[in-house]
């Protein structure tokens, strides 16, 4: 007799064994396209934002939306609806930024090119090549946009005033020049947020340069 696994037994090892080594494959992809992502997001968020801007909650939760967003992503990938759930993230985040006031619209784009750099990662469709490209794109148009010696004279802060000035909605220039005089700038332009009568309080955003 002959010893031995049969050949329906010898196939279905071989089957096994290319289905084992297929799994490996896929997960060490996974790995280098989540390595990819979190270096590019590093890069995003401490290397460019965080050196200039300092802001440690806006960094930890970029960070660490981009890790889930990357995850759900990664896993939604192979069954066809990646693309439609990193869609649907932007539509939230969107919406999000939208009807927030206290976040500031450079805080939100860092977070939407958070998201973008976890969408183009996890995508098992995208080839790193042309992953590579895209998020080369994404940084040096973050560290060129955002450079600090481009519209380096414009500074932007939120103003509280203890008072409320004369025609303060009806004659913007004279509010400007108040505020130019308490504070020794030029003012660019000026938002008023609110106006409150009960507690004589002015909110205004103040477009300023130094002099």
């Amino acid at each position: 007799m002959k010893s031995g696994l049969s050949a329906p037994q010898n196939l279905k090892s071989r089957a096994t064994q290319v289905n084992k080594g297929k799994i490996m494959l896929e997960h060490a992809e996974i790995l280098l396209r989540f390595a990819i992502n979190f270096i590019a997001v590093l890069l995003l968020m401490f290397a460019l934002y965080y050196s200039r801007h300092k802001k440690k909650e806006t960094v930890i939760a970029a960070t660490l939306f981009n890790t889930f967003a990357f995850a759900v992503l990664s896993v939604l990938s192979s069954a066809q609806f990646g693309v439609k759930v990193g869609f649907g993230l932007f539509a939230i985040l969107a919406m999000f930024a939208l009807r927030s006031e206290t976040i500031k619209q450079l805080d939100i784009a860092y977070f939407f090119g958070a998201l973008t750099i976890a969408t183009l990662t996890s995508l098992q469709a995208i080839d790193f090549d042309y992953i590579i490209m895209i998020l080369s794109i994404i940084l040096l148009a973050a560290y060129l946009v955002d450079h600090p010696r481009i519209l380096r004279t414009a500074t932007q802060a939120n103003l509280i005033l203890d008072s409320i000035p004369a025609e303060v909605a009806s004659n913007p220039a004279k509010l400007n020049a108040e505020i130019a005089e308490r504070l020794g700038v030029v003012v660019l332009s000026t938002e008023i947020l609110s106006i409150n009568y009960v507690t004589e309080v002015v909110e205004v955003i103040v477009n300023y340069r130094a002099e």
